[in-house]
Order: structure tokens, then C-alpha cells, then sequence
């Protein structure tokens, strides 16, 4: 898996993607919980779920299906303001959702694991990309104490932080850009 840091960071690159700047803080909040939370699936371990079951690591949780019931699930939570038949209700489940999938797209991009189970639970084949650049994420904090630790998180920086950085800036840059027309 990819680090909780790699995966807010995604979210807020995301977020400047969907959003101007003056969403709220709320919005930023749910979008790093939803980039993050598909990896509480880890708590099955504790439990004697299996690994490779579809309610196990990399399963359900990182499918796309999971990803777009949060985003509805927490935008009828969490934004009540919002009417649910209106635009800017579907825009935030549309982006709390896809920030969601998001966690397996970016785990189907790391080095370890069995792979994502994309369409869980329907089907619980693994997927990984052919294209596997950012090193797995330990499990557990202390293991980012050591060398692993630091191997992942300078590949991090290299392909989910400076591609976010850049993501940021263009969406900022042409925001500007849109706004002055």
C-alpha cells in the first residue's frame, strides 16, 4: 500500500482539480479521511480475515464500488446543506468518491501486496498496474523508523508528490486563468 501521506496528498491535488480555493475546510477534511480510510480494512487481520478474502486487505474497500458508496454515504452525512438533488451535491460525491478509489489506484501502483481487488465484491481478482513504481507502504507506524520507511517515502515524494505539486499549480494557474474571462 501507499503511506496515509501519499494518499492525503492525492486528495488535496484532487480537491484543487474539483474545487476553487474557497471550499470549505470540511470538504479538505472528509477528502484526506476518504483517501485514507480504505486501509481500515487492515483491522481484519485482528479479526482472521484472510488476506486474499474479499473483505480482506486490498479488498472491498479499495474496490470502486466502495469508493463511490463513501462518497455518497459521507456527502448524505456531512453536507446535509446540500440539497440532494442538486449539481453541487453530486459534484461532492462524485469527488469524495473518486478521491475514495483513489487509495486502490494508487496501491495497485506499489511494489507488494496481492494486488486490488477493483470490482469486489463481485469479483475479487487482483490487480496491480504494469507500471509499479512506489514502494509498499510497512504496515504499522514504528516500521517508518527505518530504512523501508525512508525508501518509501522518497518514492512517494517522487511519484504521488511532485505530480501532485504540479496538479495544484495548474489547477490554481488555470482557476486564475478562467476566473479573469
Amino acid at each position: 500500500m501507499a503511506s496515509a501521506f501519499a494518499h492525503a496528498v492525492s486528495a488535496i491535488a484532487f480537491k484543487n482539480i474539483f474545487f476553487s480555493e474557497k471550499t470549505k475546510r470540511k470538504l479538505l477534511f472528509w477528502a484526506v479521511f476518504c483517501s485514507i480510510w480504505p486501509d481500515a480494512d487492515v483491522i481484519g487481520f485482528k479479526f482472521g480475515i484472510e488476506y486474499a478474502h474479499w473483505l480482506g486487505h486490498r479488498g472491498f474497500t479499495h474496490s470502486i464500488l466502495f469508493g463511490f458508496l463513501s462518497g455518497l454515504i459521507i456527502a448524505s452525512l456531512f453536507f446535509k446543506e446540500l440539497l440532494p438533488h442538486k449539481k453541487s451535491f453530486f459534484k461532492v460525491v462524485l469527488f469524495l468518491g473518486l478521491v475514495t478509489a483513489s487509495h486502490g489506484v494508487l496501491d495497485a501502483m506499489t511494489t507488494g501486496g496481492l494486488g486490488i481487488a477493483f470490482f469486489a465484491p463481485f469479483d475479487n481478482t487482483r490487480y496491480f498496474f504494469p507500471f509499479r513504481p512506489i514502494a509498499v507502504s510497512p504496515i504499522g507506524i514504528e516500521s517508518f523508523f527505518s530504512e523501508w520507511g525512508k525508501r518509501v517515502l522518497l518514492s512517494e515524494l517522487i511519484w504521488v508528490g511532485i505530480p501532485s505539486v504540479l496538479v495544484i499549480v495548474l489547477a490554481k494557474v488555470s482557476y486564475k486563468f478562467y476566473k479573469k474571462k
